[in-house]
C-alpha cells in the first residue's frame, strides 16, 4: 500500500449501523405499496442511493408511482425509527480508528449514498464533524455507485492524488464503485455485510485495528 494521506468512509455499514433502520423503513414503504419484496431484490439495492433504489423497483415491479415520492415517504419512516429506535449505534472501532487517522494528520472525507440530512443527524448525534474536511452524498450525484463519481469527487475534494487516497466500504456496490475510480479499496467484513460478497476488494478486514498495520 502506497503512502495515504486521505481515507474515504462509506456511513452505512461501516461508521455507523443506519442498516437495519434503513431496511425497516424500506420494508414498511413496500408494505405501504402493497409489494412483497424479496431479501434477494433488497440486498441488491445495497450501496445504491434511496432514489435510484426506488427508480429500480418502480421499473421491476412497473409500478405508476413517482420515485421521488417514494423516497420522501420512505424518509419519513427513517426519521421516526431514527428518533424512536434504540438499536442505533456506531461500527465497534470505529471511533477509534477515526481518531487514529485524525491525530496522524490523515485527511478524512465521507462519501455516502445516504442522504445529507441522514448524514448530518448521524455526524451531530455521534459528534463526528470535527475530524472529516467533507461529507459528500451520492443522493446528490448524477451516478449511483457502483459509478465511480462519488469516490472520484471525494479525492478531489480531499485535493488528493488517487494513488494516495483508499476507500472503507462494507457494501459490493461501493467496492466496485472504488474499484472503477482506480482507488484503493478495503472492504470491511462484519455480520452487517453477510450477504455481501466483498470479492473486488483489494483488502478485507474484520476489525478497523488492522489498519494500523498499514497506515
Amino acid at each position: 500500500m502506497k503512502t495515504i494521506s486521505c481515507v474515504i468512509f462509506d456511513m452505512d455499514g461501516v461508521i455507523v449501523d443506519t442498516e437495519p433502520l434503513h431496511k425497516k423503513a424500506y420494508f414498511k414503504t413496500f408494505e405501504s405499496l402493497g409489494l412483497n419484496v424479496p431479501e434477494t431484490l433488497y440486498h441488491s439495492l445495497t450501496g445504491s442511493s434511496t432514489i435510484n433504489a426506488f427508480q429500480k423497483l418502480v421499473a421491476h415491479y412497473q409500478l405508476t408511482d413517482d420515485p421521488q415520492k417514494l423516497v420522501l415517504r420512505k424518509r419519513a419512516f427513517f426519521v421516526t425509527l431514527f428518533e424512536s429506535d434504540p438499536s442505533l449505534t456506531l461500527i465497534d472501532g470505529v471511533e477509534e480508528i477515526i481518531k487514529y487517522f485524525y491525530n496522524k494528520g490523515i485527511t478524512l472525507v465521507l462519501a455516502s449514498s445516504a442522504s445529507m440530512e441522514t448524514i448530518n443527524r448521524v455526524f451531530t448525534r455521534f459528534d463526528l464533524n470535527q475530524y472529516f474536511i467533507k461529507k459528500l452524498s451520492g443522493a446528490d450525484l448524477e451516478k449511483s455507485k457502483p459509478h465511480p463519481e462519488i469516490f472520484e469527487k471525494a479525492a478531489i475534494s480531499a485535493n488528493t492524488p488517487k494513488e494516495n487516497c483508499i476507500v472503507i466500504e462494507d457494501s459490493d456496490n461501493g467496492i466496485l464503485a472504488a474499484n472503477n475510480a482506480g482507488i484503493y479499496c478495503v472492504g470491511y467484513k462484519s455480520e452487517h455485510s453477510k450477504l455481501q460478497t466483498l470479492a473486488t476488494a483489494d483488502l478485507v478486514i474484520q476489525d478497523f485495528n488492522e489498519l494500523k498495520k498499514f497506515i
